[in-house]
């Protein structure tokens, strides 16, 4: 058993090589070597880490799942499944709109890679406690092997923190597998005995990692771990559905009987709050990082695989692999329908995630944030040029801007064309935690500590200020009084303010993987998904019927500045009037309810819209353990909330 093991390690360390998805994984790794020797050498103890970093980026880990689909659906973000195909339970748009089934293979397959992932961290942090690494007696040598452990501890804890988001009350393994297979059938453990270990195994780890600037944000950084620890601490303190109710805990208003959504006492909840705001407050004073000044140079660098050294607004990035990984931009981004010269035979398919109308239609008209977010057109090749045309009457299905293959390299773009009519990888990181994230969490728990957002706190801000800096950047400077006044304006009360976040967070942050996981830690989901639904049958018959817009000197960009989506039914028909010499094209677009195409949004696909969330459990949001896993289990797992075996 132990020489199988032995290959095992080895094998997973030489694998690391292979499949590096950016330059610092790739090591030398040795092709014979004791395991016991291995958490001896800091050269080999570093190949065992890179292997971690490198099973972050596949499709069932963060490269697909966790990284783009598995964050849906929240109220404003969509998986591509309306109508009769939300209800398609063998695919991932049933199972998004908590249609769920554990027949479904992927969660098998999600489930097998993200503990696989586990594994190498705790055959890493065994390895280093149990090696001469850790009480070497050269300071150098001590200080890496301790850096080493620390991210692993935390790519640890950041994998548990995402499978109890998504799976609820799960296996907790904190050492490796042992030979005689006497750990290989473990039960459930209560999800917040993991979180509160996460939490002291977090405060271990943040004294032993390096600030970005000493290490790019390609690796796990102190700030990463702070701001991780942080949104641990709050997802400890949130509503979350259980097995079993707690003795001890608040039951929501709305929940089911049997399988009952709760959060801990008022004590326990401000103690984990202020736990989050010694770290994010540590965090914000540390002026590591900061916001970029412009959120339009914030996407562009995203696109472009640059690593923003000067702000370093993004605390994490899961390192992808220009034409090996990462599906942002394929996969949810702006859509080029079909094939073309520039960009190759095989287009995207970046439909999997979309956004809906009144998420547009929250926005400020100001805010810059609502192009670089919505992207209600796509991008067709008419005779060599790319064309943007708007989509008509689709107010579920408007894609997401933030990815936009215009704004990536001729590196990107030459790969993309030799790849053919395969399946092509843009290379862009996923983010796992930015800066504004960081100022939103601070607001947050200033706010619900002081009971309103204008108490100064430990960071030198007030909630009101750390909002102001998320809101403001999304303005340009002519519009920043418009900006300025909106948070001026905010009322002072806990409520209200805290209602502010709620928006801010999407404004902010949709498309990235957050909305859903706070939403559920507020016990917002169900509400805004309703909230949702009720706005766009308020709106239906405020939305233009015809939309009226320039193109740009190119004629084939629009030019977003002239889109009337304000206009008044007097515009309106002024436009209509206008010469087409002038340049108005009129399309229509999503239309009034006596439209066929309507009847179809109302009746067929905005009801099918997350259907599932309450069908069955009240609130049920967590994805069923897989039929295969739970057979494989020896006995030891079985499903909850009501899913069948």
């Amino acid at each position: 058993m132990k020489n199988i093991l032995n290959k095992f390690l080895i094998g997973a360390v030489s694998i690391g090589v292979m499949s590096s998805c950016s330059d610092f994984l790739d090591q030398t790794s040795p092709s014979d070597l004791p395991v016991e020797d291995v958490f001896n050498s800091l050269d080999y103890a570093n190949n065992v880490l890179n292997k971690a970093y490198g099973e972050l980026t596949v499709d069932q880990s963060y490269g697909q799942y966790f990284g783009i689909i598995w964050n849906t659906n929240s109220d404003y973000e969509l998986i591509d499944g309306l109508g009769a195909t939300a209800e398609d339970t063998s695919s991932d748009r049933g199972n998004m709109n908590y249609n769920q089934n554990p027949g479904w293979a992927n969660l098998a397959r999600a489930w097998d890679k993200m503990y696989s992932i586990i594994e190498y961290t705790n055959q890493i942090i065994t390895g280093l406690n149990n090696g001469k690494l850790l009480t070497d007696e050269s300071t150098s040598v001590r200080t890496e092997a301790l850096k080493i452990k620390a991210e692993a501890q935390t790519i640890r804890a950041m994998v548990y923190l995402d499978l109890i988001r998504n799976f609820g009350d799960i296996p907790m393994k904190t050492e490796p597998s042992k030979t005689d297979l006497s750990d290989a059938y473990l039960g459930k453990a209560d999800r917040d005995e993991i979180l509160d270990f996460l939490i002291t195994d977090l405060e271990e780890a943040i004294t032993n990692l390096p600030y970005a600037g000493a290490v790019t944000t390609e690796h796990i950084t102190r700030g990463y771990a702070q701001a991780l620890l942080a949104n641990i601490a709050l997802t400890r303190a949130g509503w979350a559905i259980r097995e079993k109710s707690k003795t001890g805990y608040e039951t929501a208003t709305i929940s089911d009987a049997q399988y009952p959504t709760q959060r801990p006492a008022q004590e326990e909840r401000t103690a984990l709050y202020n736990k989050a705001l010694t770290h994010l407050s540590d965090l914000i004073t540390s002026n590591i990082h900061q916001l970029n000044p412009s959120i339009s140079n914030y996407w562009l660098l995203v696109n472009q695989l640059q690593l923003d050294v000067t702000y370093k607004e993004n605390l994490f990035e899961i390192p992808m692999g220009l034409g090996i990984s990462g599906e942002l931009g394929y996969s949810i981004g702006v859509r080029i329908s079909g094939s073309s010269t520039q960009y190759g035979t095989k287009g995207n398919s970046s439909g999997k995630i979309k956004v809906v109308a009144p998420y547009f239609w929250s926005f400020n008209k100001y805010d810059l944030r609502r192009d670089l977010t919505c992207a209600p057109y796509n991008l067709k090749d008419s005779e060599g040029i790319i064309i943007e045309e708007f989509d008509g009457n689709k107010p579920f299905e408007i894609y997401v801007a933030k990815w936009d293959i215009r704004k990536m390299t001729e590196e990107w773009r030459a790969m993309a064309i030799a790849t053919g009519n395969a399946k092509w990888f843009t290379g862009i990181n996923v983010t796992k935690i930015r800066y504004s994230y960081v100022l939103l969490m601070y607001a947050e728990v200033m706010n619900e500590l002081y009971g309103g957002p204008d108490v100064n706190g430990p960071a030198g801000l007030t909630a009101r200020q750390a909002l102001e800096k998320v809101h403001t950047r999304a303005f340009s400077a002519e519009n920043q009084a418009v900006a300025k006044s909106y948070i001026e304006n905010l009322p002072a009360d806990k409520e209200s303010f805290f209602n502010a976040i709620v928006e801010e967070n999407a404004w902010e942050l949709a498309g990235e993987g957050y909305r859903k996981y706070d939403l559920i830690r507020w016990n917002l989901l169900g509400e805004r998904i309703q909230k949702m639904k009720d706005d766009y049958i308020a709106q239906i018959s405020e939305y233009p019927i015809k939309l009226y817009f320039k193109y740009k000197e190119d004629n084939s960009t629009i030019d977003m500045t002239s889109v009337q989506w304000y206009a008044t039914a007097e515009e309106q028909a002024d436009l209509a009037s206008a010469p087409a010499s002038e340049g108005w094209i009129s399309k229509t677009f999503w239309g009034d309810e006596s439209r066929t195409q309507n009847k179809t949004n109302l009746n067929d696909k905005l009801p099918s819209i997350s259907a599932g969330l309450n069908t069955t459990v009240i609130n049920r949001y967590v994805m069923p353990i897989a039929s295969t896993t739970i057979s494989a289990s020896n006995g030891s797992l079985n499903n909850s909330y009501g899913f069948s075996n």
